[in-house]
C-alpha cells in the first residue's frame, strides 16, 4: 500500500470531514488493509451521480489496496432514513426491496472492482435479532440524545410527528458498523449523526470506534438543489448516453469543477492544471467535454462516450444552436413547469397561445429534441437549451 501520507491526501480529496484523522493514521500504519463501510438503503431502483460521490471514493480505497464492504439496507430500507425528512417516509415492502437491492448490485459494479468487493446485506444480523434483540440495541440511547439531530429537533419544534421506529433507524445503522467491524464509515454529511452513533455503538461492544469520512451532497444540474430524482436536477447513470452527455454539458462552469472534484478519476494534480490552463484562456467548454466523456464512458464505454460527443457536436457546434446562449432562471416553486409557461416566461414567446402553436408548428426544440407535445411538462431543477423558431435561443434553468 501507498505512503500513509499520500493516503490521507487521496482520502480527503473532495471530502468534508475526517474524524478522527490521527486514528486513522494510526490504523494505516499497521499496513493491513482496512475494512470501509457505506451503505446505501435500496428505496428506489435506480442510482444517480449523486449517489456515485460515495461509491467513487469507495473506489479510491480499493485503488489504495483496502477492503471495500458494499451494504445494502435490505432490513432498514423497509425503515426508511429519516434525515433531513420534515414527514416520516412510509416504509418499503420487502419485494420492493429486493428488486432495487438487485438493480444496485449491477450498477455500482460499473464503478467498483466486483473482485475487490463484499456486499453486505444488514438483514442478515437484524433479522435473527427479533424483538428481544431489538430492545436491548433500544436500551443503549436516549431519546435526548436522539433530538439532538437536527431534523428530529425541528420536527419536535414544529409539533411533527416523528414515528418510533424513525428513531431505530440510526441505531441499526451504527449496528451495522458493529457487525461489520468497520474502520471506517463513508457517509454524507448528513449522515453524521448516525456515523457518530456507530463510533459510539463499536465502543459498548469492546470494538475500536470507527473513523468517519464525510462527503458532499452533489449539488443536481441548477447548481443550487442536491441532485435528486424528485427535482429533475439528476443525471441518472443508467440514462442513455446522449442524454447524460447532454446534461453534463449543460451544467455551469463553476458547477464542471465541482463535478470534477467530486465525480472524476482524474488525478488532483490533473484537474488542478485544467483549473490553470482555463485561467490562462483555455475554453471551459473543452473541460466539460472531457468531463462528459469521462462520466458516459465510465457507464457506457468508451464507443458510446465517442458518439455521443460527435451526435452532440452536431447539434451545437455545426451552426444548429450557437454557443453563447442567454441564461433565464425560472422560479418554478418545485413543480413542473408546462412548456408553454416556460416559453412565455423566458420571454421566447409573447404568450402560451403563441407557444402553443409554434409547438403544433414544429417550431419548438429542447436540447435540439423536436417538442411534439404541447403540453410537455418540464420538471423544477432541471436545465436546458430552448430553441424557438430559427434565431432564439435560452438556456434555461428551472428553480
Amino acid at each position: 500500500m501507498r505512503a500513509v501520507r499520500e493516503q490521507i491526501r487521496q482520502i480527503r480529496r473532495g471530502s468534508e470531514e475526517l474524524l478522527i484523522e490521527d486514528e486513522l493514521v494510526e490504523r494505516l500504519q499497521t499496513a493491513r488493509p482496512l475494512r470501509v463501510k457505506a451503505g446505501f438503503d435500496p428505496t428506489a431502483p435506480d442510482l444517480h451521480l449523486g449517489h456515485t460521490v460515495l461509491i467513487n471514493k469507495l473506489r479510491h480505497f480499493q485503488d489504495l489496496g483496502h477492503h471495500v464492504m458494499f451494504l445494502i439496507g435490505d432490513f432498514t430500507g423497509m425503515i426508511g432514513d429519516p434525515t433531513g425528512k420534515n414527514v416520516t417516509r412510509p416504509p418499503l415492502s420487502r419485494e420492493q426491496i429486493t428488486e432495487n437491492a438487485r438493480t444496485y448490485q449491477e450498477q455500482v459494479f460499473k464503478i467498483l472492482d466486483p473482485e475487490r468487493t463484499e456486499v453486505c446485506f444488514n438483514s442478515v444480523w437484524f433479522e435473527p435479532f427479533g424483538a428481544s434483540g431489538m430492545i436491548r440495541l433500544a436500551a443503549l440511547h436516549t431519546v435526548a440524545r436522539m433530538l439532538e439531530r437536527d431534523d428530529f429537533a425541528r420536527r419536535y419544534r414544529n409539533a411533527q410527528p416523528i414515528a418510533i421506529h424513525e428513531l431505530l433507524y440510526p441505531l441499526c445503522q451504527g449496528y451495522d458498523s458493529v457487525a461489520m467491524k468497520a474502520d471506517i464509515e463513508l457517509g454524507g454529511t448528513d449522515q453524521k449523526f448516525n456515523l457518530l452513533v456507530g463510533r459510539e455503538l463499536q465502543k459498548h461492544f469492546g470494538q475500536a470506534p470507527q473513523c468517519i469520512l464525510t462527503m458532499p451532497l452533489l449539488e443536481g444540474l441548477d447548481g443550487t438543489n442536491k441532485m435528486s430524482k424528485s427535482l429533475g436536477n439528476y443525471v441518472g447513470i443508467n440514462e442513455a448516453p446522449g442524454e447524460m452527455y447532454g446534461k453534463l454539458m449543460s451544467i455551469s462552469d463553476d458547477l464542471m469543477w465541482r463535478y470534477l472534484d467530486l465525480l472524476s478519476f482524474r488525478s488532483s494534480d490533473e484537474i488542478d492544471g485544467l483549473r490553470r490552463e482555463v485561467g490562462e484562456g483555455r475554453n471551459p467548454r473543452d473541460v466539460k467535454v472531457l468531463l462528459a466523456q469521462e462520466i458516459v464512458g465510465r457507464f457506457h464505454g468508451a464507443a458510446a462516450a465517442a458518439q455521443a460527443t460527435s451526435d452532440f457536436d452536431a447539434r451545437f457546434r455545426q451552426g444548429m444552436i450557437p454557443e453563447d446562449l442567454p441564461e433565464v432562471r425560472l422560479d418554478a416553486a418545485g413543480q413542473p413547469l408546462g412548456i408553454a409557461q416556460v416559453l412565455k416566461l423566458a420571454g421566447l414567446t409573447a404568450s402560451t397561445s403563441q407557444a402553443w402553436r409554434m409547438v403544433e408548428q414544429g417550431g419548438v426544440r429542447i436540447d435540439g429534441q423536436r417538442v411534439d407535445d404541447r403540453n410537455l411538462l418540464l420538471s423544477a431543477g432541471s436545465r436546458f437549451v430552448v430553441q424557438v423558431g430559427k434565431r432564439r435561443y435560452a438556456r434555461v434553468t428551472l428553480c
